[in-house]
């Protein structure tokens, strides 16, 4: 299995290779991953939400597209994470302890409201 610092490092080489590292600037990887995130919500755009997990099976020509988009949101977000020297692992973990603060099991199990007083 691959993890985070080696997809770091080989993209690193992929954009020094290319000469991309010039146009890798905060504002450019983060308009390219609100991109991507879009073209993966572009997938489901006229669904109306009716569809479920199912219609990503295996077979699906819906399951690879939806593999490319993600694989390019989770490569910008390295790329991103990397060269600001951010951990993401570590800055998950905290975003998850500060949720479990802020939304409490018994205020907000079950509930899909974002604000549960």
């Amino acid at each position: 299995m691959i993890d985070d610092e080696m997809l770091a490092r080989k993209l690193e080489g992929f954009s020094a290779e290319r000469d991309w590292n010039q146009f890798h600037t905060p504002k450019n990887i983060a308009s390219a991953l609100s991109v991507e995130a879009s073209e993966l919500l572009e997938i489901f755009q006229w669904t109306r939400g009716q569809h479920g997990w199912q219609e990503i099976d295996a077979e699906s020509s819906v399951r690879k597209h939806t593999e490319e988009e993600l694989a390019d949101i989770l490569l910008y977000l390295i790329r991103f994470a990397s060269l600001a020297k951010i951990d993401l692992q570590q800055a998950a973990l905290a975003k998850m302890e500060k949720n479990a603060l802020k939304y409490p099991v018994e205020k907000n199990r079950g509930s899909d409201r974002k604000y549960n007083e």
